[in-house]
């Protein structure tokens, strides 16, 4: 099942897998931001999807270096709300000055 040049790139095939299973998102008002939404299932979800991830070669992802590279990204990503959004009010909805721009 390729879906495109991403799965042969390591670090781009865990973010689709972890996005397309709803793992983490991407805050609306800080691009540059990856907020780890919490849910285990769809953690779980993201790294059974990422295993079927087939590269251009026919081949699939070592489960090590896939290990590897969810808890990296894990790791980084924020956890459950934006931190530059809670320096400005209600980290769950964005703050009125989010709001006015």
């Amino acid at each position: 099942m390729p879906i495109s040049s991403q799965t042969d790139d390591l670090r781009s095939a865990v973010h689709y897998a972890l996005e397309t299973t709803r793992a983490v998102t991407v805050c609306p008002f800080h691009l540059d931001i990856l907020v780890r939404v919490g849910d285990d299932a769809a953690e779980n979800h993201a790294f059974a999807r990422a295993r079927k991830l087939i590269k251009c070669d026919g081949t699939t992802w070592e489960g090590e270096a896939l290990r590897k590279e969810f808890e990296r990204q894990l790791g980084k990503a924020a956890d459950r709300y934006c931190p530059r959004c809670a320096l400005f009010g209600d980290p769950y909805h964005g703050s009125s000055e989010h709001q006015r721009n």
